[in-house]
């Protein structure tokens, strides 16, 4: 063997193993296989320690895991641990479990009693294999926390006895100290029963506080005991249980309640119900049903109706599910009528909804009531207007829209109680403010004069036509150009200008005349001495706009205006008094009426009359076909005695009465009016033919269909409902007079009054009625005018000396010529700080 191949090592063990071999007769050194070359001497891996966790926070008494892991401990000799600290020694610095461990194995450190100072204490393990190797964990000794609060479980309600196959009962466990809020789990049992047996559970596990609902097994176990246990799903050792007793016996007295009882909706509105059931051992509940309509909800307690779609008045009823011969019911009118959307409810001005299915006789008698009000900042001389169903505010809501005399418009929710304004909207441009009395010079609208015709809506368009009145802040309206008047269009929604509104209506309007104010043969439009009182009309696409005067403060006369509803042009124009003088329309406020072929009828105060351009006190029929146009007229007689006694025919307004068509020819078509006088007799009322007016004639007005007296001077409209006219003059009762379908005239013996009389103005009825039916006539006495509420008063339609109801003092301060609006089982009433609204009692 080539000894500078092997070190001096290997020779030894060749010359070793050649002896034996040769000893044993094998083959020398040179045929042997070593393992080990020259590179099995290279040094062997070097060992390393590591701990887990490297550091730790335990409270003192407490005790942590620790583990050492050794690398390269060929055999597996594990580690030694020892503790140390700045601030202890020994026990202080707490105890170990073990004093070495093999690699991997853990061992168990209990933190000292007390903390040291510092408490930081350090743990070390060391490689029993090479004792140079250690690593070292820290430990930081904290107080002791004070243990958490115990769980804790309470289930209401605690004992109940409940029906075999109906009873149900909703159970709460509420868990206290539980910080996950893990909640309970449920579970039943019972000595009789098992399963099904004893019942059943809508869930079985619940948060904290949420209800699950046990229902009865359909037969009584024996014993007839059920237990209901709720375990706290934190902390299973705290269980609390209910119990239930589950019988057979059915209550003999039980009873059935329903709210509402009573109330209004439009088509396709909602209206929540709850029932209780006194004396429900079971719990059970009721079942629900409905004449009409569907629900879109309902459970034992509790159920939603929407309404049908087609009118009519409908019954709910809740009925036991114990003892079905108990329930209650509750009856809901359901009106189609799509809005109160102008003066005295239509264009004929007969003043009547006969699409009120919700109030009668009977409910109004018994369960009538001031419900809400709306504030609102001025006067409502303008009749509050009621739309159903208008998309507004994220919904569909029914809405009462007012205008004030301090030029502010509002949309109010018609139903919701208290008071929600969807907008409100002032009308003064910039600048600007209302007028006050002392601007025009009288007292009869006072102090704030803004907003005092009623508007017009348009449900094609939803849109509200209001004119408001103005003036320059800080001035007067002299001279007439700091005074303005505006015909606005106001989006339903949400009061915004539509259709490039508003426009100037004192933009430069004359018409050719010779009338006092005139100027160069053209008489022109005065804005601050015209006054817009009328009701505004909407016939055939054109808002029409009338005007008389403040007082009798001149020159003015009487002024109708059409604008085109879309494009707020001026598509005509008619001055009732161009070459003379007054002629005003106020007609106390009522609303220019129309026929079915879109005549209008309006009547004028007193003023000059020459039966050519002038027409002063009288009763004017108006065609629209070519633009405004005198067609036919009546004037009573003696006009001109009324004109010097200052007795306006024109103080009270015209209305159409619906066609007679087996009255003889000439009375089939009637028109109906009166003011303050006529003929000698206080409070004339005059009846037209509308074919055929009568114009004037001397010495009597036997050309017209009739004429007799009221008895008192009539400010308002006459209401009109199967052939019964209503009306009160000032300081007269309500009365009804009887048309007879045959002849074509009143009985003018009234059929039966009010046993109240009214001071000034008078009245202008309402009527609200299920078609032929349940007819109520409402007035606003308003004779105590801005001095002290208004009173809300109903009467029977077929025997007005039946008062059914009044308001007493509850309504807001009255205005004058307001008129009750009335619409889905409320009253509507306009005052001088808000809108009263009444209806059904709800219960």
């Amino acid at each position: 063997m080539d000894s500078s191949v092997l070190g001096q090592g290997s020779r030894k063990t060749c010359l070793g193993v050649a002896l034996v071999f040769i000893l044993t007769g094998m083959s020398g050194c040179s045929s042997l296989h070593f393992p080990y070359n020259s590179e099995s001497h290279a040094p062997a891996h070097s060992v390393s320690v590591s701990i887990a966790p490297p550091s730790a926070s335990v409270q003192i008494g407490q005790p942590t895991t620790v583990t050492a892991n050794v690398s390269n401990d060929v055999q597996n000799r594990g580690v030694s641990w020892s503790l140390s600290g700045a601030g202890c020694s020994g026990a202080t610095c707490g105890t170990l479990s073990a004093t070495s461990s093999a690699s991997g194995a853990a061992i168990t450190y209990t933190a000292p009693t007390s903390a040291p100072s510092p408490a930081t204490v350090t743990l070390t393990a060391t490689s029993v294999a090479d004792g140079t190797k250690t690593v070292a964990a820290t430990i930081t000794i904290t107080a002791a926390q004070a243990p958490a609060p115990a769980v804790a479980v309470v289930v209401s309600p605690a004992n109940v006895s409940l029906l075999a196959g109906f009873g149900s009962q909703a159970f709460t466990a509420t868990v206290s100290n539980d910080a996950q809020n893990k909640g309970v789990s449920w579970s039943l049992s019972g000595a009789g029963c098992s399963g099904a047996t004893c019942g059943a559970l809508s869930a079985t596990s619940s948060a904290s506080g949420v209800a699950i609902t046990y229902t009865a097994p359909a037969s009584v176990p024996s014993p007839a005991t059920v237990t209901l246990s709720a375990a706290s799903a934190a902390d299973s050792t705290k269980t609390v249980a209910a119990t239930i007793t589950v019988t057979a016996v059915i209550p003999t007295n039980i009873t059935v309640s329903i709210s509402p009882l009573r109330g209004g909706l439009t088509v396709s509105q909602t209206l929540d119900f709850t029932a209780n059931v006194a004396n429900d051992v079971g719990n059970a509940g009721v079942k629900w049903s409905t004449t009409g309509g569907t629900f879109s909800g309902q459970n034992t307690t509790s159920a939603t109706l929407v309404a049908p779609n087609a009118a009519g008045v409908f019954t709910i009823t809740a009925t036991s599910l114990v003892d079905s011969s108990k329930s209650a019911s509750a009856q809901i009118g359901v009106t189609d009528l799509a809005g109160v959307t102008t003066y005295h409810n239509d264009l004929a001005r007969d003043g009547v909804n006969a699409k009120e299915y919700a109030l009668t006789p009977a409910n109004v008698s018994t369960a009538f009531g001031k419900l809400f009000s709306c504030a609102v900042d001025g006067a409502l001389y303008a009749r509050p207007l009621w739309v159903a169903n208008l998309n507004i505010s994220g919904g569909n809501h029914n809405v009462i829209f007012a205008a004030s005399s301090r030029d502010t418009v509002y949309a109010f929710d018609a139903d919701a109680s208290p008071c929600v304004t969807y907008w409100n909207k002032p009308l003064l441009g910039s600048g600007e403010t209302w007028l006050s009395s002392t601007d025009v010079g009288t007292d009869h609208i006072a102090p704030d004069i803004g907003i005092v015709g009623t508007p017009t809506i348009d449900l094609a368009t939803n849109t509200l036509y209001v004119v408001s009145k103005s003036k320059n802040y800080g001035g007067s309206c002299s001279p007439s150009s700091n005074c303005h008047q505006r015909l606005h269009a106001l989006s339903l929604a949400d009061g915004s200008e539509k259709f490039s509104s508003p426009v100037d209506i004192t933009a430069a309007i004359t018409v050719p005349g010779t009338g006092d104010g005139s100027s160069g043969g053209m008489v022109p439009f005065e804005s601050r001495r015209e006054n817009q009182r009328p009701g505004l009309a909407l016939v055939n696409g054109i808002v029409y706009v009338s005007w008389a005067s403040h007082g009798d403060n001149g020159p003015y006369h009487g002024w109708v205006i059409g604008f085109d509803k879309t494009t707020l042009s001026i598509s005509s124009v008619l001055n009732v008094s161009p070459n003379g003088r007054q002629g005003g329309i106020w007609m106390s406020g009522g609303a220019p009426a129309a026929d079915n072929n879109n005549n209008l009828y309006v009547i004028t105060g007193n003023g000059d009359y020459d039966g050519t351009k002038d027409f002063g006190d009288t009763f004017l029929k108006l065609s629209t076909a070519g633009g405004l146009a005198v067609a036919d007229w009546f004037t009573p007689f003696d006009a001109a005695a009324l004109d010097v006694q200052d007795l306006d025919v024109g103080s009270g307004a015209a209305v159409v009465i619906v066609d007679l068509p087996n009255a003889p020819v000439g009375k089939q078509h009637l028109l109906v009016g009166g003011g303050k006088a006529g003929s000698g007799n206080s409070g004339q009322i005059y009846v037209l033919n509308r074919d055929s007016m009568g114009k004037q004639r001397t010495g009597s007005n036997a050309q017209i269909v009739q004429e007799f007296p009221l008895g008192a001077s009539i400010f308002g409209s006459a209401a009109f409902w199967q052939n019964t006219m209503y009306i009160a003059g000032n300081g007269g009762p309500l009365r009804a007079f009887a048309l007879n379908g045959n002849t074509g005239t009143f009985n003018t013996a009234s059929t039966s009054q009010s046993s109240a009389f009214f001071g000034f103005p008078g009245l202008t009825p309402s009527v609200s009625a299920n078609g032929s039916s349940s007819g109520i006539v409402w007035v606003l006495d308003n004779g105590q005018y801005n001095r002290s509420a208004a009173v809300l008063r109903a009467y029977d339609a077929t025997n007005l000396a039946t008062e059914l109801w009044n308001s007493s003092s509850s309504a807001g301060v009255a205005v004058k010529f307001t008129v009750p609006t009335v619409a889905n089982g409320k009253v509507y009433v306009g005052t001088r700080n808000e809108v009263s609204v009444y209806g059904l009692k709800p219960n």
